[in-house]
């Protein structure tokens, strides 16, 4: 999907080079998420932390594999002077100059069902002493154990039910973050759209104030108009001329903020299309909420909540009285002057122990582990109760507002068409002399306004649009799950 966006980047560059003389940067609102989703630092940061991740998410799974490693001292060559204890208790600084070398393969396998360890292990140790020249080795050609906490928390099989939960919610977090960023830059992409059509409205009225002053100069000439209006559309063209730059100095800026958030470089001009008014998509709470709770990290996070406060108590109740170890193995030792003798009629050996420890007195330590957890565990439950209800509602106040949406956005289209006539008609009849400059300054203004109205309310439209995307990670429009590779 990455490489998808950066293609989609190039044509969208290429179409605007070929179409503009490669000055102007013409760009849909559909672009303009798809160069921010493959170029912004958003991106980027959001792409990290999935790899990361997935790494810890392969870290946990290795837990589960068997294990085989491999140590040793190679060489353990010393020359040095020890003290060495005598008969009679006196110490005697000897001379030490020895070769200690050794090798040991360990292997080992976790156990998820019981949290024990079968282990196995084989070693070579090679002893050799400079100053009488003598050889030694001493081997395990192999040995086996299992080694089985009693009475004890079970961290394997807790973590082979979170991990999964985990790793599954930060894939869902992963996708909400591009829906995220659609959201984000569809708010500069709309900035720079009002900056945009303000400048058009400020440069319109410029042009239109100076040619109904011209006319206006020649109807005070006649003695047709009083001075007062010829004034008054002075101060029309000087406030004109003051928003044509301020609305320059505000495209500018959310020009600037756009590239830097999207990643675009160069100093092209970007001209942004006007975005639909229409979506093909049919919208209830009902399947909102469906999708959202099958799909939204969120909802995972729910289920993952809970089993954390569980493990926990469970933890807590897994150290607390009663702790012990079995620890069994058996295998084969030898000492011998070469290594094909440490083979010859190894010795057996065998090891069987257990560890315990049992709290006699801690004057209500453990209980108060205990019931600490299961404390927490009823709050995690009530807040997670707490967190979908704010979640369900969140979801319907949403849907209700992009459907109200969808019908202020016709009605304002509708006073923009209005107002645009209405204008249109008082600038007619006030070069005819049927109205008064005043009647012409609030048509100035109305019209103005409808068309601001529009462009705000297409903002509200496909931002309520977009936060569906991320609230429910569903596309309304293909009717399918939104999913990233």
């Amino acid at each position: 999907m990455k490489y998808l966006y950066s293609i989609t980047f190039i044509l969208v560059a290429a179409r605007a080079m070929a179409g503009s003389g490669g000055d102007t940067l013409r760009l849909s609102l559909q672009e303009v998420v798809a160069m921010a989703k493959a170029n912004s630092i958003a991106a980027k940061q959001a792409t990290t932390v999935r790899e990361t991740n997935y790494w810890k998410w392969r870290t946990f799974k290795s837990n589960y594999n068997p294990q085989l490693s491999l140590s040793g001292i190679l060489p353990g060559y010393s020359k040095t002077t020890q003290p060495v204890l005598q008969p009679d208790g006196t110490i005697v600084f000897q001379p030490v100059h020895n070769d200690n070398s050794s090798l040991q393969l360990d292997f080992s396998q976790s156990i998820t069902a019981t949290g024990g360890t079968i282990y196995g292990t084989t070693s070579m140790q090679r002893f050799y002493d400079f100053d009488r020249k003598n050889e030694l080795f001493n081997g395990v050609p192999y040995a086996i154990g299992y080694s089985q906490p009693l009475f004890q928390f079970n961290a394997l099989r807790w973590d082979k039910k979170i991990e999964p939960l985990k790793f599954n919610e930060s894939k869902q977090a992963y996708i909400e973050s591009q829906e995220q960023i659609a959201y984000t830059v569809s708010g500069y992409f709309f900035d720079l759209l009002l900056g945009q059509v303000n400048l058009q409205i400020a440069e319109t009225n410029f042009t239109n104030t100076e040619k109904i002053l011209a006319i206006a100069k020649v109807k005070f000439d006649l003695g047709k108009i009083s001075k007062n209006e010829i004034l008054q559309l002075q101060l029309e063209r000087l406030n004109a001329q003051k928003a044509v730059g301020t609305a320059k100095r505000d495209m500018e800026i959310a020009t600037l903020n756009l590239r830097t958030y999207t990643g675009t470089e160069g100093d092209d001009k970007i001209a942004l299309e006007l975005p639909g008014s229409t979506i093909n998509m049919e919208v209830s709470a009902e399947k909102v909420l469906t999708e959202a709770f099958a799909n939204r990290s969120d909802a995972i996070g729910f289920v993952r909540r809970i089993a954390e406060a569980k493990r926990d108590v469970a933890k807590a109740k897994g150290q607390s009285g009663l702790i012990a170890t079995l620890t069994a193995n058996i295998g084969y030792s030898n000492t011998a002057r070469n290594i094909p003798d440490i083979y010859r009629n190894p010795q057996n050996q065998q090891l069987l122990q257990l560890q315990f420890s049992i709290p006699v007195l801690d004057w209500g330590r453990s209980k108060s582990r205990i019931k600490t957890a299961q404390a927490n565990e009823q709050f995690t439950e009530y807040a997670v109760e707490q967190d979908k209800q704010t979640f369900k509602q969140q979801i319907v106040t949403q849907v209700t507002l992009f459907n109200m949406m969808k019908n202020q956005l016709v009605f304002t289209a509708q006073a923009d068409s209005i107002a645009s006539e209405k204008y249109k008609i008082a600038r007619d009849r006030y070069v005819l002399g049927d109205l008064s400059i005043t009647d012409l300054s609030i048509a100035f203004q109305e019209n103005d306004q409808a068309k601001r109205d529009y462009v705000a309310a297409l903002r509200d439209f496909w931002g309520a649009y977009y936060q569906l995307r991320y609230l429910s990670l569903y596309d309304f429009e293909r009717k399918e799950k939104i999913t990233y590779k």
